[in-house]
């Protein structure tokens, strides 16, 4: 977002520019006639030569400017990379407040909560039930533990259940 506003202040600057540019160049060139007496007779205007140049550089820039701001408000990547890097502190942050949950559990909650963790947030019970080398009554009756805390959530998946951690 901040890139786009970037964008759009530099497309103003740019249009501001370019008036005053044209407005000075008008006023010089009237001032270039007036004064300049060889301009009718076919001889260059120092003076008018010195404005082209001027108004094509002050083109030129502004023309960089404008090129800048497009990009910014179209093609910066600036955003996506802020959302990736306050989604990793948010998992940072759940990781360490999981750390501290890990503490309460006992020996088969912690196995269980940590093979959880370790598939990212998300496993079949079964699979659970394989990793941990616990019956399926046993793993039921943990997650029926974890559930009530608020750690966990079960989803119905056809023949077995999902385990979802809680964020």
């Amino acid at each position: 977002m901040r890139n786009r506003i970037v964008g759009l202040l530099l497309i103003v600057i740019a249009l501001l520019m370019g008036f005053v540019i044209f407005s000075f160049n008008n006023s010089l060139n009237k001032i270039a006639q007036s004064s300049c007496s060889d301009v009718m007779s076919g001889f260059s205007c120092p003076i008018l030569e010195s404005a082209d140049f001027q108004t094509n550089v002050s083109l030129g820039l502004i023309i960089i400017i404008l090129v800048i701001a497009i990009y910014l408000i179209f093609f910066s990547k600036e955003e996506r990379i802020v959302k990736k890097l306050v989604k990793v502190k948010e998992q940072l942050k759940r990781r360490e407040n999981y750390k501290n949950i890990i503490k309460e559990l006992d020996k088969d909650e912690n196995a269980i909560f940590k093979e959880i963790l370790n598939a990212n947030g998300s496993i079949l019970q079964s699979e659970l039930v394989k990793k941990t080398n616990l019956t399926k009554v046993k793993v039921t009756r943990i997650l029926d533990n974890l559930e009530g805390r608020g750690l966990v959530e079960r989803r119905r998946r056809g023949m077995t259940n999902i385990i979802i951690l809680k964020r």
